[in-house]
């Protein structure tokens, strides 16, 4: 903790917390990385294997080139995200944490959490284009009924997948939709994620301490939800007492429960360094 002037208080992310989040970055990373160069070389040597002439339905092939060139697309912009937050993390370790003056509050949320949420916007992005190829099935169906020797049979089967390929591009378009519509918000996830966030505190500012993960509501500001066991114990006791000192002073319009909630963040804090010990 620093005090650079009388009513200022900076708390820096703990050297332990630091190095556990960033080396579970860093392998996260690595792991993303590798398999992007590997899909991509897959994507490349499966697109040297067959003929592109144009045909009027999709070949499965080009399915599975398609699936392998979004995965190494998908984990590359992981790990950009990835990155943004290891230097967010970084820069909360070398300039505070938490900056606490007379009148706001500024924080960055850099707990490892950070970290599920560009797995899962992986992840759901993953099904989504697994949606699209879905309703491409049908597609591929009517390369091989083309291939169907009886001409009565070969109608109908053809006649059902070209049916069934114009439901299943409605639910590939859908699907696809959703895909941009996840690109164009990981550009502000990626802006926000570990970006210092600043709240007056007033009587418009809602404060709560849950498990030791402190939640910051401002109306017209992004939420803030942030892990105080990313901090040393003591510099965790000293946030939670200014924020009492902060909250009384302000005549507990925050948050009329936040003192229970500060004694209890301590009790916690206490219990579990009981049991460590």
């Amino acid at each position: 903790m620093k005090q650079p002037a009388s009513d200022t208080y900076i708390f820096h992310l703990g050297r332990t917390a630091y190095q556990r989040t960033r080396l579970l970055g860093v392998l996260m990373a690595v792991a993303l990385f590798l398999g992007a160069l590997g899909s991509a070389w897959a994507c490349g040597w499966m697109w040297g294997t067959y003929r592109h002439d144009f045909t009027f339905y999709l070949k499965w092939q080009d399915a599975l080139v398609g699936l392998l060139g979004f995965l190494t697309f998908a984990m590359l912009k992981g790990d950009i995200l990835i990155t943004r937050f290891l230097f967010a993390l970084h820069q909360g370790y070398r300039k505070g944490t938490f900056l606490v003056s007379e009148h706001s509050l500024e924080v960055r949320d850099l707990s490892p959490l950070n970290l599920s949420s560009i797995f899962w916007m992986m992840n759901s992005e993953f099904w989504c284009f697994v949606a699209v190829l879905v309703g491409l099935v049908p597609a591929i169906l009517v390369g091989w009924t083309l291939h169907i020797t009886q001409p009565l049979l070969l109608v109908l089967a053809t006649g059902s997948a070209l049916l069934l390929s114009l439901a299943g591009l409605v639910v590939s378009i859908v699907a696809f939709s959703f895909i941009l519509i996840g690109c164009v918000g990981a550009i502000s996830f990626t802006k926000s994620l570990g970006a210092p966030q600043t709240y007056e505190l007033s009587n418009r500012t809602m404060v709560r301490i849950d498990d030791c993960q402190l939640t910051i509501i401002y109306p017209g500001a992004q939420e803030s939800l942030v892990d105080l066991r990313l901090l040393d114990k003591e510099d965790r006791h000293f946030l939670l007492d200014l924020l009492r000192e902060r909250w009384n002073n302000a005549q507990q319009v925050w948050n009329p429960m936040l003192g229970e909630e500060i004694e209890q963040a301590l009790r916690e804090s206490e219990e579990r360094r009981a049991v460590l010990v």
